[in-house]
């Protein structure tokens, strides 16, 4: 066993209450967010208000408003902007209407900055997902699951697409499944000299619908809302890549290689304005083709290709980077058995790699051109695992500089022209502190933000310092974890411990950063007389590729073995009440802490589910798939680690929470667990809020939530 041990931090009197969490927003820390880096690196804007402000960020002062919004009328409010690539013109974002996770609808209006002048993009209904053209002369959206664009010198709308109809076609926008998995809604693309516009198309009409009742305050009725979702081994949408010219009016094809089913997680052009590059991944997800088509004829050329035992991580796919001489690229590999960073020739041969070491690439930030020399940046788990440092490194992998030196968390966001970066930093016992540097030289300009009164709640709140563990699971891998001690805790006493975890593919809970998920509700039980414990096992992020993928194929197994494990070692520390644990998690962490309660039932004395996944047969093909195969494939994966098939092992304390209204994890998964439950007679406590989506969120929810888990744990643990 290894401990390290923060300095804690100064303690005050007053408690922690639920209303300082999720209602008074007590310990809110503050950052520098909304900064949108104009062409020359010296400046930023930002939304102040219903203005946009230009700031110097040498200085932090402001330099001009660049939009009044009182002046755009009373009533006119934008939730965001976005300027043409000239800056000459504003795209104002208006009457946002959230979809699901990232697609919306909204209302947009163009705002010509010198001639302050402001215009509706369309008056024939919301539209979605707006975008100029890199000449700014026009925007293309969608609407009604078809893609329009709009000139702006004339103001004509034109219609690209009219196949769309909702739950059977779409034209530039991400299908249900895509926009989850692969983490975009919109699903178009201007070629770099605007003249054409490459696209998504969804058949979606052989999948299957997923139906969730809408129970809608005070309606007579519940709406029956139906949305196609392809579940693990069920059909996908039928996929393809479509390129419009805007001068022509026609629309050609890209012409992939066929087969039956496969993925395009990613599409973009390159830095040739004909050449549009496309990535494919075959239904299993362990083989990822990297394609060229040429816009004018669709003809693709197959580039480069990986293949995989397990799976090939679709974060690569955000790394690809089109050089300015058009000869290379930049993409990513776990093929060394860490996430690194490789150069190619557009032919897709490899140059060389640019980063090595046992330690992955967390965030590639891009690339710094000039005359003789290319730099890229940056961040990587390169020191440790929980930790995140940021770098720079030479087009010819060498002259590698840690620009990064405090122990801990570093996040970057550099300007456009990489003269300027604003680092996020924390670590276990500091709250976020933003810095301003200037890249040549590595100049600290001015501290953005320190938190200072944030610094004071957490002394007054008597805020506990994490202490960091590791310990061996079964087979002998070291897992890290942190614990959340009570205050000045009595020698000799024994302690209730209720352990937290997500536990799912590549993710990370314990990090030597300020915070992390649930943190202040955790202080609070800390303060009530509970250890908290975090932990990481087999599976999860930070550690490399064999670490990360021991999971395939059979997810849930190694996760629940090493709570369990770790709740044993945890039992055998003097101040833990070996009788007295319990495990909590959400999503794929009510997944583990349901199995936990089942498979551990001697170990664990409570447990609480929030929106768990209980059968990954309910869940959706791209993610389910990706880490267990089709059920077809791999049905023992499936079924030998369904909390649905272990209900008759319950032994504790059970509290099962989920939203009706969730459309990922559906509420199907609760259902379900709570019919083998009762089938093998297990008392437990459940608790369903209507219409409420994955995040379990609106208005008192998150109060009236954690104020009965709680409970629970009062009375139960």
């Amino acid at each position: 066993m290894c401990f390290l041990a923060f300095q804690a931090i100064v303690f005050g009197q007053q408690k922690i209450t639920l209303n300082d969490i999720y209602g008074a927003d007590t310990f809110y820390e503050r950052s520098v967010g909304g900064i949108n880096w104009m062409n020359n690196g010296q400046y930023y804007s930002a939304k102040s208000g219903n203005d946009i402000v230009k700031y110097d960020i040498t200085t932090g002062s402001v330099v001009e408003t660049l939009l009044e919004g009182e002046k755009l009328g009373r009533d006119f409010r934008f939730q965001a902007y976005r300027f043409s690539a000239d800056e000459q013109q504003v795209l104002l974002m208006t009457e946002r209407e959230s979809i699901y996770r990232r697609s919306y609808r909204a209302n947009y209006y163009v705002y010509d900055l010198g001639q302050k002048k402001l215009r509706a993009l369309s008056s024939k209904g919301k539209q979605s997902y707006a975008t100029f053209s890199p000449n700014g002369e026009k925007i293309a959206f969608v609407r009604g699951n078809n893609l329009f664009y709009t000139s702006l010198m004339t103001g004509e709308e034109k219609q690209v697409t009219r196949d769309g109809k909702f739950n059977h076609i779409i034209n530039g926008s991400a299908d249900w499944v895509y926009e989850e998995e692969y983490s975009f809604a919109k699903a178009f693309f201007w070629s770099p000299d605007g003249k054409k516009i490459a696209f998504y198309r969804f058949d979606e009409t052989g999948v299957n619908e997923y139906n969730m009742q809408k129970w809608n305050k005070g309606q007579l009725y519940p709406e029956d809302y139906r949305f196609k979702y392809p579940k693990a081994g069920e059909g996908n949408s039928k996929v393809s890549i479509h390129i419009h010219d805007l001068e022509s009016n026609s629309t050609l094809t890209a012409k992939l290689e066929k087969d039956n089913d496969f993925y395009i997680p990613r599409v973009q052009w390159t830095a040739t304005a004909n050449l549009l590059s496309i990535r494919k991944m075959n239904r299993l997800q362990n083989e990822l083709q990297l394609f060229h088509v040429n816009a004018t004829t669709g003809e693709a050329e197959l580039i480069l290709k990986e293949k995989s035992d397990t799976y090939v991580d679709i974060d690569f796919c955000d790394d690809l980077t089109y050089l300015e001489d058009q000869k290379h690229f930049v993409h990513s590999s776990e093929s060394d058995g860490y996430k690194h960073l490789y150069l190619y020739t557009m032919e897709g041969k490899t140059v060389r790699q640019l980063t090595k070491g046992k330690w992955d690439v967390d965030t590639f930030l891009g690339i710094k051109e000039g005359k003789g020399k290319q730099t890229l940046y940056y961040t990587s788990t390169e020191g440790s695992p929980m930790e995140r440092y940021f770098f720079s490194i030479g087009i010819n992998g060498k002259g590698k500089k840690k620009l990064s030196q405090r122990r801990g968390y570093h996040r970057v966001n550099m300007s456009n022209d990489y003269k300027y970066y604003i680092e996020y930093f924390s670590n276990a016992t500091t709250p976020k502190q933003v810095n301003l540097y200037r890249t040549k030289g590595n100049t600290l300009i001015k501290n953005l933000e320190d938190n200072a009164e944030l610094k004071q709640v957490i002394s007054a709140h008597g805020v506990q310092s994490k202490s960091f563990f590791t310990f061996n699971t079964v087979d002998g891998t070291a897992l890290n974890g942190y614990m959340i001690k009570p205050k000045d805790m009595e020698p000799g006493k024994k302690y209730p411990l209720l352990l937290y975890q997500y536990s799912g593919p590549g993710s990370q809970q314990v990090k030597n950063e300020w915070a992390g998920s649930h943190f202040f509700w955790h202080q609070m039980l800390a303060q009530k007389g509970y250890i908290v414990a975090v932990v990481d096992t087999r599976g999860t992020g930070g550690r490399g590729a064999r670490f990360k993928k021991m999971t395939y194929k059979q997810l849930g197994k190694l996760e629940a073995e090493d709570h369990i494990a770790g709740a044993k070692y945890l039992a055998g520390l003097t101040e833990v009440d070996a009788d007295r644990i319990g495990i909590w998690g959400w999503s794929y962490g009510g997944y583990i802490s349901s199995l936990c309660m089942m498979k551990g039932a001697d170990v664990f004395k409570a447990g609480i589910a929030v929106a768990p996944v209980t059968n990954w047969r309910f869940y959706d093909t791209i993610y389910t798939e990706r880490y267990l195969q089709r059920p077809q494939d791999n049905a023992s994966g499936y079924d030998d680690n369904s909390p649905t098939q272990y209900a008759h092992l319950l032994k504790g304390n059970f509290f099962l929470i989920h939203g009706t209204g969730d459309d990922n994890v559906h509420v199907q998964n609760s259902m379900a667990l709570v019919d083998a439950l009762i089938s093998a007679n297990k008392q437990f406590d459940t608790f369903f809020y209507p219409d409420r989506t994955h995040g379990i969120g609106g208005g008192n929810t998150r109060l009236h939530l954690f104020t009965m888990m709680t409970q629970f744990v009062e009375d139960k643990l």
